[in-house]
């Protein structure tokens, strides 16, 4: 918490189109020395043990991470905490981290976020883009298919005006995948 009892949570896929959580203050915001990345097996939400998906996690890198900062009330701050924990730490897979993140008007800020732990058997750095596409356009779990969470990401990152190419790629990729007749099959007849 902050001076003033709020908190901040940084969000850079899913909780940027469905937080899940009241807050008072939605800023795009920038986060140093990480980046986002599709290095997280899904065994929950996104696939299942048998058919992991792959969710976005912030990986330790060279660059930096846009996404969006919300400001939490202190009334509301633990039960925003709790709901958090439950959603984004379901297989520990994730760390709970407290990040300087600079918002889009200069401030800085602390900001809880969660990053891959990359001892955690989910940790899968360094695929190659193809191999992504693949594993997400097959993918569902409890929460749906594994597509329709990167599209709705690479969208509302658009919407933002927050370009990632590679996530544009694989939002292209997937679609082409899917639209694709099923290999041996036979294409409708037009």
């Amino acid at each position: 918490m902050d001076a003033t009892g709020t908190i901040w949570i940084f969000g850079y896929g899913s909780l940027i189109w469905e937080p899940g959580f009241a807050y008072s203050t939605r800023a795009l915001a920038r986060l140093d020395g990480y980046e986002r990345s599709f290095c997280m097996r899904s065994i929950h939400h996104r696939g299942t043990p048998e058919r992991p998906g792959l969710v976005l996690a912030l990986d330790e890198g060279p660059g930096s991470c846009e996404g969006v900062a919300f400001e939490i009330p202190t009334q509301i701050a633990e039960e925003s905490l709790e709901y958090l924990r439950a959603r984004e730490l379901i297989s520990a897979a994730y760390l709970e981290a407290r990040c300087p993140v600079e918002l889009q008007d200069g401030r800085a800020v602390e900001a809880v976020t969660y990053v891959i732990d990359r001892a955690h058997a989910q940790y899968c750095g360094g695929l190659a883009l193809e191999e992504q596409a693949r594993i997400i356009a097959r993918a569902t779990g409890g929460r749906g298919p594994n597509a329709a969470y990167l599209w709705n990401t690479a969208a509302h990152l658009a919407e933002l005006g927050l370009r990632d190419p590679q996530l544009d790629w694989l939002a292209e990729r997937v679609r082409q995948m899917l639209a694709a007749p099923a290999a041996g099959g036979c294409a409708p007849d037009g």
